[in-house]
């Protein structure tokens, strides 16, 4: 069973990402995907930064954890949610964008390759992606729950086989440079 498979870590994970969003990146991402765009979010978590988007973008929200789902759901009853594997991203919908914050950071190595290979097939071409990592070159696993941090030429190698860079930036999150964002476009 996964982390946020359980209710207890789904409202520890709460109680301390609370007062974090994704405020800095979502600006970011509007420089380079248009309003009213659809986008998905992979790994919406509570749904912080989903409420940030849908001022902007028509949103999906998805998670691999199906508390998350229903927590928010049961707040915002309409709201277009999907009980999705960040890996395989089993959908036949496509987006003008994606969006996660520091959610892929939880995949093996091994799996953040097939991710970003299904990321390319469910974008329209010239989809946009906005994803945040936490910045480093160390793996951690805390309670079963992996953390892989990365650098910038370890993204750039990852993700350049099917996207362009347009931005890669570290900034802070809690310490100077502990975080790093990357924006790219879908290769034609």
């Amino acid at each position: 069973m996964g982390f946020f498979h359980q209710e207890k870590n789904v409202k520890e994970y709460i109680k301390m990402a609370e007062g974090y969003d994704g405020r800095e990146l979502i600006a970011e991402l509007q420089k380079h995907l248009p309003e009213s765009s659809s986008i998905l979010e992979i790994g919406m978590g509570p749904g912080v930064d989903l409420t940030l988007l849908k001022k902007h973008y028509k949103v999906t929200g998805s998670d691999y954890s199906k508390i998350f789902i229903d927590r928010y759901q049961k707040q915002n009853p309409d709201e277009d949610l999907l009980v999705l594997d960040a890996i395989t991203l089993k959908t036949n919908r496509k987006f003008q964008g994606l969006y996660s914050n520091k959610v892929l950071m939880h995949l093996t190595r091994e799996d953040l390759k097939q991710s970003i290979k299904r990321q390319a097939e469910i974008l329209e071409p010239e989809g946009i992606i906005c994803h945040a990592f936490w910045h480093g070159d160390r793996e951690e696993n805390f309670d079963g729950l992996l953390f892989i941090y990365y650098t910038e030429e370890q993204l750039r190698i990852l993700f350049e086989g099917s996207f362009d860079i347009i931005k890669m930036e570290t900034y802070k999150e809690m310490e100077p440079d502990d975080s790093l964002f990357l924006i790219a476009r879908k290769r034609i």
